[in-house]
């Protein structure tokens, strides 16, 4: 039986992490076997004291990172056939699974995007400027790829582990999605995109990306254009998006 890798990187959830556990753990995996990693970034809210009992696998940072940081871990020790990003919050429905898994286990996809944008039966109406900024930094990036997607900054893509586990990823916070995504488009794979719900939390809910995220995705867009980094060839051109 194959197995799907589901990767959780946690910074202070404790409001939403056993919610979004028990909705994981009641999603439709498409008859995979799965696995659960959480990775910590050092939360300092009580999200650390829930996980005693838990029956998954978890990795501690010992200092904040950044989810990139955290994605790398967990790409390290996933051990499944498949690889599948959930956030901690609630903004990422893991009913999405299937429309989410189909590409890949149909063999027409390398990596799958669920995107925010594409035509879906309901959404929740978010922050104007900050969709805004995702569609704006969407497009620089399809402008230097290449590809048509509608929402590269989308927290949930699913990949083929022995290709995700081959592709470097420098970027400590949310500057690892367009650097994701030009290394993707230099390795010339299957990129599909499929709508999903998205229930987007605003910053007094707790959400963490801001404006100084969206100014270094736009280096790191075009560092990765200059730069063939897909296969790990330029370790010296900067590992680190934080600001």
């Amino acid at each position: 039986m194959k197995k799907i890798s589901i990767l959780i990187p946690v910074y202070n959830e404790v409001n939403t992490l056993e919610e979004i556990l028990a909705k994981v753990e009641g999603a439709d995996f498409c008859g995979l076997e799965k696995e659960i990693l959480l990775i910590d970034d050092f939360s300092t809210d009580g999200t650390r004291e829930l996980y005693a009992g838990l029956p998954y696998k978890v990795f501690y940072h010992e200092q904040n990172q950044g989810k990139g940081a955290a994605l790398r871990t967990g790409f390290a020790h996933a051990t499944g056939d498949y690889v599948i990003v959930q956030d901690a919050d609630l903004e990422y429905d893991p009913a999405d699974y299937p429309v989410m898994l189909r590409p890949l286990l149909e063999g027409l996809a390398d990596v799958v995007y669920g995107s925010r944008f594409a035509t879906r039966e309901m959404r929740r109406i978010v922050h104007y400027h900050h969709k805004l900024g995702n569609l704006f930094l969407t497009h620089l990036s399809n402008f230097f790829t290449g590809l048509d997607l509608t929402d590269m900054e989308t927290g949930y893509k699913a990949f083929k582990a022995d290709l995700i586990k081959t592709i470097p990823i420098r970027s400590n916070r949310f500057g690892m999605e367009p650097e994701l995504t030009a290394k993707l488009a230099r390795r010339k794979v299957v990129i599909y995109e499929v709508p999903i719900n998205y229930h987007g939390r605003n910053y007094s809910e707790g959400k963490k990306i801001g404006w100084k995220d969206g100014i270094s995705a736009i280096g790191t867009i075009v560092k990765y254009w200059i730069f063939d980094d897909s296969h790990g060839c330029h370790k010296g051109i900067g590992e680190d998006d934080n600001m």
